[in-house]
């Protein structure tokens, strides 16, 4: 009896250890990355104490870290950033979707094109600005806004929702894109109002002409509500999407030294956060990740009031800074985000969790 309650409990041990190597082995049908532009640290912990000591960020199960220089810098700015987390590669400040010497590298939304994935954009900018560019054009120069729109055709992204309309229909060469993007089957739409009556299909989503408002200034909840209309849009397709999400703002508070501006940005992110992270507990097929490209104002928390939401801070700088930056990771393959690493390997990360062949 005694040998037989051995041999069932061994049995019992090898069939849960089996379970848990099989969930931890397991591989995601959907990437959504998501990034908060400047977002360190103390960005993190300043929205934690202006949402009265809670975020939805705190559900990641995994927490590494991020090496972010630039190959031509030791403070990379968003397009290198971006660049290294689409395309695999470290690059020079400024590059779009280009090597250091400005050879054009294949993206991680193109890659999940070709496998026949769904693939989306959402951005509270310019959907031509440095990171979201950085996962679908390929050029020299952040700078070349126009050029950046004119990638956007030699693409099949399902979905892209942020501003920039200008780069589309009031171009320097006459041409109105917005036209090319209805002959390939594109809705296109101008306000919240419109994203939401898109259920099915393609979507070009212009919310600005350049860059939408700040949270404060009256844009409100539209980075959730675009979140929860690419992830419908694209969770249509069964073999899986790639989207990525970028808090754009989050860096425009840092650059200006303003603690409510990151605050309010921080927490509007995080909303965003909650409702992929619960997308992704019901769905059981999707790995979330949250980053960002470099920290922005060198901020120091000096004082702060979780009980009534306040908080102060100091700022060093009114630019980017080197330090490393925090990565959260929630779903199938989270655990392969632990650690210190450089920013260019959570490109191959996403490659490894797709399970993508290498050409």
């Amino acid at each position: 009896m005694f040998k037989k309650n051995i041999l069932l409990i061994g049995l019992f041990l090898f069939i849960a250890i089996a379970g848990v190597a099989q969930k931890r082995g397991k591989h995601p049908k959907n990437i959504i990355l998501m990034v908060g532009d400047g977002m360190g640290a103390a960005q993190i912990y300043a929205g934690l104490t202006g949402n009265f000591g809670k975020l939805d960020l705190e559900q990641c199960t995994t927490v590494g870290f991020h090496k972010n220089t630039a190959t031509d810098n030791y403070v990379t700015d968003s397009a290198a950033g971006a660049t290294a987390f689409a395309c695999g590669q470290k690059t020079y400040n400024g590059a779009i979707g280009v090597d250091a010497n400005g050879k054009p590298i294949p993206t991680i939304l193109e890659m999940a094109e070709q496998h026949g994935l769904a693939t989306g954009l959402v951005a509270t900018c310019s959907i031509t600005h440095a990171t979201p560019a950085s996962f679908i054009s390929h050029q020299s120069s952040r700078s070349l806004d126009e050029n950046i729109a004119l990638d956007f055709l030699n693409t099949d992204v399902d979905v892209f929702i942020g501003g920039g309309r200008k780069f589309f229909t009031q171009r320097k060469d006459g041409l109105n894109l917005n036209d090319s993007l209805k002959a390939r089957g594109y809705h296109i739409a101008n306000s919240m109002a419109e994203v939401q009556q898109v259920t099915s299909g393609k979507l070009a989503a212009f919310l600005a002409d350049e860059h939408q408002a700040r949270f404060s200034d009256g844009r409100g909840d539209e980075l959730v509500k675009s979140t929860e209309a690419a992830i419908q849009l694209l969770n249509t397709n069964k073999k899986g999407m790639f989207l990525m999400i970028e808090g754009s703002q989050i860096d425009w508070g840092g650059h200006n030294n303003n603690m409510q501006y990151i605050v309010d940005e921080m927490i509007d992110f995080d909303h965003a956060i909650g409702k992929v992270i619960e997308f992704a507990r019901n769905d059981g097929n999707t790995l979330v990740i949250i980053t960002a490209d470099h920290e922005t104002g060198g901020l120091s928390l000096v004082a702060g009031n979780i009980s009534t939401g306040a908080v102060e801070g100091k700022f060093t700088t009114s630019n980017h800074t080197g330090v490393m930056i925090p990565v959260f990771a929630y779903g199938p393959g989270a655990e392969q985000f632990s650690g210190i690493y450089q920013n260019s390997d959570i490109f191959h990360k996403m490659f490894s969790a797709f399970r993508f062949k290498k050409k």
